[in-house]
């Protein structure tokens, strides 16, 4: 690729299209809760969440035609689904709110930042930072304060096994994830699909006697199962991965060349982050960060190998399985998991645990 016009070749090659009026987040939204509680509305203007609309659900993947993500989706967006969800089964304010800020410590480029500090595995190294944002928000505790809530009690989702459960279980954040996740990555769900399979799912108790979301049918749990797999099968893949250890390997020789400053990634958008890096490599301020950027935002395709390749960036990971064995309601008005009562989801689900990419990942340097 011509050194001096790398970024015009790009744009030229539609390497970044894609058509964000494809999903209409407003009428998702509605879906999840035909009604949008008007306390939430409070909430959701928060300097703290706003930032979220400039941090895509997808890690950074809408920035690289190696992927060919359908439209952008925020973590602002997934927050709100989340939230929207737990108020349509529980009506409860501290929990619905709980929901809504549970994803206020995502840096830009989300999970990205777990990769930069060795997570890729459980991907939660920027967990505990959460408490400690709500914390700090004067805006959020004076807020809490005119409604009635206390901070303890919408300061840690974890506490409600409908907004967060322990996988296999279906939680308000696992369901509404994958409903734009799938329809992003792959197309796998359509919006009538969505509404369909949604309006089947329903409130019921584990064994632990914990409420959790389920399905009413065999079929619409299969259909998710099924899908949250195939979804969950493209982040499993080695080209998600370099994808998500290249961008790390980014930001941190960004901040090694004073590019970026770590505080950056909690207050400048994905966007402007994007902007300023095209700038420094346009300019080939730093040549390694150059190389390691070039790649990210030209390739195209990558090599499944066994041993890393020479002259080309590699990776060899292990990374988060994300899957669902969720419960379904039996004849007997009795909850089974999915796997129990279906050999297809059973086979499925065992498939997908079971699947191992090549040992390596790996792409050619653009230089």
């Amino acid at each position: 690729m011509d050194n001096d016009n790398w970024l015009e070749t790009l744009a030229q090659e539609g390497a970044y299209a894609r058509d964000d009026t494809a999903f209409d987040t407003a009428g998702y939204h509605k879906i999840l809760c035909p009604e949008f509680p008007d306390f939430l509305f409070d909430f959701v203007g928060l300097p703290l969440l706003q930032r979220l609309q400039g941090i895509g659900l997808l890690c950074g993947t809408d920035w690289t035609p190696l992927f060919h993500n359908r439209f952008y989706y925020s973590r602002l967006n997934h927050s709100v689904g989340t939230a929207l969800i737990v108020w349509n089964f529980t009506h409860d304010r501290a929990q619905t709110v709980a929901a809504l800020l549970h994803d206020v410590s995502s840096p830009t480029f989300s999970h990205v930042t777990d990769f930069r500090n060795g997570d890729a595995l459980t991907q939660e190294s920027t967990e505990a930072l959460n408490i400690r944002m709500l914390a700090d928000s004067e805006e959020l505790l004076t807020l809490l304060e005119a409604h009635a809530l206390d901070f303890d009690a919408v300061a840690d989702y974890h506490m409600y096994s409908v907004a967060d459960t322990a996988v296999p279980g279906l939680c308000a954040d696992r369901l509404e994830y994958m409903y734009p996740s799938g329809a992003a990555l792959n197309g796998i769900w359509s919006m009538d699909a969505i509404a369909a399979n949604y309006a089947q799912v329903m409130l019921m108790k584990n064994k632990a006697g914990q409420l959790e979301l389920g399905f009413r049918s065999e079929a619409a749990a299969l259909e998710y199962t099924k899908k949250f797999c195939a979804t969950s099968l493209i982040l499993q893949r080695n080209e998600d991965k370099i994808a998500m250890q290249l961008m790390a390997d980014v930001l941190s020789r960004a901040v090694e060349c004073g590019f970026a400053k770590e505080d950056d990634f909690y207050t400048v958008s994905e966007q402007l982050l994007i902007n300023r890096f095209d700038g420094f490599a346009e300019d080939d301020a730093d040549p390694a960060f150059t190389r390691l950027y070039r790649t990210f935002r030209s390739m195209t395709a990558i090599e499944h190998t066994e041993e890393p390749l020479a002259d080309a960036y590699c990776v060899s990971l292990n990374v988060k399985q994300r899957y669902v064995n969720p419960l379904v309601r039996i004849a007997s008005g009795q909850a089974k998991r999915l796997s129990a009562i279906s050999p297809e989801a059973d086979e499925c689900i065992k498939a997908f645990l079971a699947y191992k990419d090549s040992t390596c990942g790996c792409v050619r340097w653009q230089h």
